[in-house]
């Protein structure tokens, strides 16, 4: 990727810039108060919560006496504890001597280990908190299909749908009978793929036939940031009509024809808004989870696909979908751990590690397909902070944590020379790393 592909012109460089300050400052916020809140909960004073780094562009003092502030450069966030000499909580030997035993237990240095421990974990566990969250109110928001599948709206389509309209309720297709929604896939895969299919459905109490589509036709519902369908040119609605000189009535065709191509260049036919052109696209090989729990390569084009209404919908009770915001964020931090360890094993590509510039263009491009997919993106960003956090890495919460877990089998906490030899080594990696991702957001086709 050459350096000024990132940049094909000014409005869409500022657009994904300010889509991606934007989320990075809302997890930071969430994260940096997590710190925060259990601090002052634990009787840990704060000094100074800021969200950003550098020249300070306003700041008011709360009646605790914390100073909040925003600073220049929002590229993260800092709370700065009562006894901390820097962002990074190194100790001020000068003012904690200078403390009586009152004032030291509100430091950050001297407050019980529990109160330590609680307040280094909160940041991340906030972090997780959102993400459950926001995953629970868009599945709320959404609901799930009602029983009988019913059509709430159709989508546009190029062929077979005309006859169907909102509130049918689907009876049969092509003969047989229709299962909830549950079921509907499997249902579906046992139908005959063909580009009309009889429907049967209820309206206002009779039964009536038409044709219709395929249920999950060639039919774009969106399309995945940073991908090939996104550099194409494909949107969200667009449907494939055709792959070279072969039709298709199903989004298992469109399927079958990536996989098959091997990489090779697809000449489609797209039906978008009643006109059709042609698109010629090149699918990339990835590295996708695969069933037994590892990863193998795919060729993709990056979209998915849907039925061609929407179905009508009824609210999911909020014991349901905080169990679905805890699915969600089990399964991203168990893909990302899996992702990380077949990294390094050589298994999978490092290039699978994106920096802040491909953060920021996915940040860009879940924003450009609406709020609900950029406010996905952030709680699937926020996932990964708090999961990063975690790691045993000195100046990274974990790495607190795995001091303080010292403290407690040893009885006494390292040496402060200790201390900043492992956070200089700690720092040195992490900018490493840092360096490597960039690397890859340049260099990484």
């Amino acid at each position: 990727m050459e350096l000024i592909g990132l940049i094909p012109n000014f409005g869409s460089l500022a657009y994904t810039i300010a889509a991606f300050v934007v989320a990075l400052s809302v997890i930071v916020a969430v994260h940096e108060y997590g710190h925060y809140i259990v601090g002052r909960w634990s009787g840990i004073h704060a000094e100074v919560f800021s969200l950003g780094f550098g020249p300070v562009l306003a700041r008011w003092t709360d009646r605790r006496g914390t100073v909040w502030q925003i600073a220049a450069l929002p590229l993260g966030g800092y709370v700065k504890f009562l006894g901390d000499s820097d962002a990074a909580s190194g100790k001020d030997a000068r003012a904690l001597e200078q403390m009586n035993p009152a004032e030291r237990r509100r430091t950050m240095h001297d407050a019980p280990l529990w109160a330590r421990s609680a307040t280094v974990a909160a940041g991340p566990v906030f972090n997780f908190v959102l993400s459950i969250i926001v995953f629970a109110l868009i599945a709320m928001f959404q609901g799930q299909a009602k029983a009988p599948l019913t059509i709430a709206e159709l989508r546009p389509m190029p062929f077979g749908a005309q006859a169907l309209m909102p509130g049918d309720r689907i009876v049969e297709i092509h003969g047989r009978d229709v299962p909830d929604f549950s079921g509907f896939g499997t249902f579906v895969n046992n139908l005959p793929v063909a580009p009309e299919l009889d429907y049967t459905v209820d309206r206002d109490g009779r039964e009536l036939t038409f044709p219709g589509p395929y249920p999950y036709p060639p039919l774009v519902t969106s399309v995945t940031p940073q991908s090939a369908a996104m550099d194409a040119g494909l949107e969200t609605g667009d449907v494939i009509l055709s792959v070279g000189d072969t039709r298709i009535s199903s989004f298992e065709d469109l399927r079958s024809a990536v996989l098959i191509s091997n990489g090779a260049p697809l000449e489609l036919e797209v039906w978008r808004d009643g006109d059709a052109f042609p698109m010629t696209l090149t699918p990339r090989e990835m590295d996708v989870p695969s069933e037994d729990g590892g990863f193998e390569q795919r060729y993709l084009i990056g979209v998915t696909g849907g039925l061609f209404f929407v179905p009508e919908t009824e609210t999911l009770g909020p014991i349901t979908a905080l169990g679905f915001g805890f699915s969600q964020v089990g399964n991203i931090v168990q893909q990302s751990l899996s992702g990380l360890y077949h990294m390094i094993t050589g298994a999978i590509s490092s290039c699978n590690l994106s920096g802040p510039i491909g953060i920021a263009e996915t940040s860009g491009a879940a924003a450009s397909q609406g709020a609900v997919s950029f406010i996905w993106f952030i709680a699937v960003l926020s996932t990964a902070v708090g999961l990063i956090n975690l790691f045993p890495v000195p100046v990274l919460d974990g790495g607190h944590l795995v001091f303080h877990a010292w403290e407690a089998v040893t009885g006494s906490a390292p040496s402060d020379r200790a201390l900043r030899v492992l956070m200089a080594g700690g720092l040195a990696l992490i900018l490493s790393l840092m360096i490597f991702a960039v690397t890859n957001d340049i260099f990484c086709p």
